[in-house]
């Protein structure tokens, strides 16, 4: 990322987003896989909602940041922009140092992070997944224990209810700012701050969703209800005829959309046994949610602004 802030041609930028990709494409799958290893099924949506909350907090900032740091324009002969990915490569590099020494292991894994546990809360947290699902303890590793359980429609399944989620989550993400601005007249600062409110909803969301879920065993309604949120606010995000009436519909769309996210992983997680086969449909659920940010990306266009009701149309079904 750094080296996105020095890049001459727009050739180089693809290169080095193919690489950053390729680096960080099993952070996602490994973080889903590694928390589900730890807790039982009914604690796992909350678990899962904070994670995500972490990141949904982050793009809530991420418009302020990024107006922050263009006002670093001319520093050094160096474009806003540049500054952006320069310093926040910067701050990426510094977490992941620290992640060495403060990532916690899987239950059973010999790598003990800063005496995290000791042997007999150990052995209580792997009892207690025992004892919930029966797949505690990690098989020995083969190719074919890892690959059969790609055969399973159900697998796919799950994979195909990320994708239309996360769809829709990263075509708000990508293109919120350029819709209030194009779409609702706003200037691009008000665009930038104007992102934060609804990821603060969709945040407490999230929580109280996740909360609910976990508390009444239930994942199905509550994937249902944040769906029709979502189908709620993006009609009025296309077609109302006022700023303020589109916006509180931004606030029903991100909130649903996002919320969702933590909560088809839950879904997926509570219906595998078996670590190898978690393993894989982690992999498969966030492979296919990655291509939904792909699908999510090309929503909306820049022929269809201001109103974009292609891609209004396009998140709805």
């Amino acid at each position: 990322m750094i080296g996105m802030g020095f890049v001459k041609q727009w050739t180089d930028l693809v290169a080095l987003r193919i690489i950053l990709g390729i680096l960080e494409a099993g952070f996602f799958p490994g973080c889903v896989y590694l928390l589900s290893t730890w807790y039982v099924r009914y604690e796992l949506q909350k678990r899962y909602s904070i994670f995500y909350l972490i990141g949904s907090f982050a793009s809530a900032l991420a418009g302020i940041l990024a107006y922050g740091l263009m006002q670093m324009n001319g520093l050094a002969g160096k474009s806003g922009w540049r500054w952006i990915f320069i310093m926040e490569g910067i701050l990426t590099c510094c977490i992941g140092l620290a992640g060495y020494w403060l990532l916690v292991d899987f239950p059973d894994g010999k790598h003990r992070s800063w005496n995290f546990l000791n042997n007999r809360e150990i052995k209580f947290i792997m009892d207690r997944v025992q004892r919930d699902r029966g797949d505690a303890k990690t098989e020995p590793f083969t190719v074919g224990k890892f690959l059969r359980p790609a055969l399973d429609l159900k697998v796919w399944g799950f994979a195909m209810c990320f994708f239309c989620s996360t769809t829709v989550t990263y075509a708000i993400a990508y293109f919120l700012p350029i819709i209030l601005r194009d779409g609702m007249g706003f200037s691009v600062a008000q665009a930038q701050c104007l992102v934060a409110p609804p990821y603060a909803f969709a945040g407490i969301l999230m929580f109280c969703t996740a909360w609910v879920g976990d508390k009444y065993h239930t994942r199905g309604p509550i994937i249902i209800f944040n769906c029709i949120l979502a189908l709620i606010g993006l009609p009025l995000m296309g077609f109302a005829k006022t700023n303020a009436v589109r916006y509180f519909g931004v606030f029903l769309t991100t909130g649903g959309t996002n919320a969702n996210i933590p909560a088809v992983m839950t879904y997926q997680a509570n219906n595998i046994r078996g670590q190898w086969k978690r393993a894989l449909c982690s992999a498969s659920l966030v492979g296919l949610g990655g291509i939904g940010g792909i699908a999510g990306s090309l929503v909306f266009r820049s022929q269809d602004a201001p109103q974009y009701h292609p891609g209004i149309y396009a998140c709805i079904a």
